[in-house]
């Protein structure tokens, strides 16, 4: 039941060019690119940068060339770059000092904000400095790797959004985040005007290690509380919508025990950042020599990997991408009148910035213990009364766009 008075805007329909964009994903594109990466042999941070067809250097150079042929499509709005660092050296996980290179494709909007979209290209097997061995990294993190190219081939082709959006393909993060500390420290010195960032690590397995259970319907985004937590409810929501057969479950932690991702340093340099990943791991897979013992496969191969699964986590991607670059700035500095004892709850906040071209406000509601929004009422002002306990429900605030695009929330 919604208070009188209140209103609900004409139901929104599906954005086409969401909906345009998840049908034009390709697997064939996917496997394409999983399968030039684990050409390369090994991905190791220590491994050749000089040779042509192996080792990190070369899967460096074919990223750039790869994401740069997509520039003719972007009419000019695509450019890519390599962003280069040096690490290593006595004390650290890597035993000698190296110069590695991120790779940093910017698709240009039309407004000032940004989405940063993270996936590491390195990979290794179970001994940290092996940089000579096989390391196909097919799903850790290949599959990442295909999530953002694919959708740069398909951005690009597309109208401009009136967002930027960041495509950084990161090195170093098997040895520590190594790309991601970089790229965080130049985006908070650069200025970036970011609104959130997402990690793609590890998206194409669906079969579980040890216990066997399999399901390619589930996968996880997880977040801290907090500014990256709402950005996990709406990475769930809009995928809700827009993906069929894959539901996205909120883990409400940073990352798995003793591991993990590049949207780390970005959330510690005070950004919006989630990680999503597969919902079951292969632990045979990751990080393990190439080989059959007893009669199990172990290593990162291309077989371990389910394309289409990967597919909806591409459609994950863009969903979320295209419905937040179209959505309004979110309002600011909720508050609840706690002074008066009352059974309604009274509700205020500070309009968007984009206040003049917004239909209104939602106020979302949702009782203490559940982890998703329950209710929603809508008003054009920026000011609520409703019939709802302060004491039973948490309550939030998003703004809504003329089209139906919803902000991220405000708490």
């Amino acid at each position: 039941m919604f208070l009188a008075g209140f209103f609900l805007p004409a139901a929104a329909q599906s954005d086409p060019v969401i909906t345009k964009s998840i049908s034009c994903i390709s697997a064939d594109s996917i496997e394409s690119y999983i399968l030039k990466l684990v050409g390369f042999e090994t991905r190791h941070n220590l491994s050749t940068r000089h040779d042509p067809d192996i080792g990190i250097g070369a899967a460096c150079e074919w990223l750039c060339r790869k994401a740069s042929s997509y520039i003719p499509d972007s009419k000019g709005r695509l450019t890519v770059e390599k962003v280069p660092y040096t690490v290593g050296g006595a004390g650290t996980r890597l035993e000698r000092e190296v110069r590695l290179n991120n790779v940093m494709a910017v698709l240009r909007g039309t407004g000032s904000r940004e989405i940063v979209l993270l996936a590491h290209y390195d990979s290794r097997v179970n001994d940290n400095n092996d940089s000579t061995s096989f390391a196909p990294g097919a799903n850790d993190n290949g599959s990442g790797i295909a999530c953002l190219m694919e959708s740069i081939r398909i951005l690009s082709g597309q109208e401009p959004l009136p967002a930027t959006v960041r495509f950084l393909f990161l090195s170093g993060e098997e040895h520590g985040l190594l790309g991601a500390v970089a790229m965080a420290k130049i985006a908070r010195a650069e200025g970036w005007n970011i609104r959130g960032v997402i990690n793609y690590d590890m998206i194409g397995n669906t079969q579980a290690s040890d216990t066997g259970q399999k399901d390619n319907t589930l996968t996880r985004v997880f977040s801290e509380e907090g500014p990256s937590r709402h950005l996990a409810r709406y990475i769930m929501e809009t995928a809700a919508k827009y993906v069929d057969n894959l539901t996205v479950k909120m883990i409400f932690r940073n990352d798995r025990f003793g591991r993990g991702g590049d949207h780390t340093p970005f959330l510690r340099a005070g950004y919006p950042a989630v990680r999503i990943s597969e919902y079951y791991e292969n632990y045979d897979r990751t990080h393990q020599l190439v080989r059959t013992e007893n009669g199990i496969s172990y290593g990162d191969l291309p077989s371990g990997v389910d394309l289409e699964f990967i597919r909806k986590n591409t459609a994950v991607n863009l969903a979320a991408v295209i419905n937040l670059a179209k959505a309004p700035y979110a309002p600011s500095n909720v508050r609840i009148n706690t002074r008066d004892l009352s059974n309604y709850t009274e509700l205020t906040w500070d309009h968007s910035p984009d206040s003049t071209s917004i239909s209104g406000y939602y106020v979302l509601l949702r009782q203490t213990h559940e982890p998703a929004w329950e209710k929603e009422i809508f008003v054009t002002e920026n000011h609520a009364k409703i019939p709802y306990s302060k004491d039973n429900y948490f309550f939030g605030v998003c703004a809504v766009g003329a089209e139906g695009h919803r902000s991220l929330v405000c708490q």
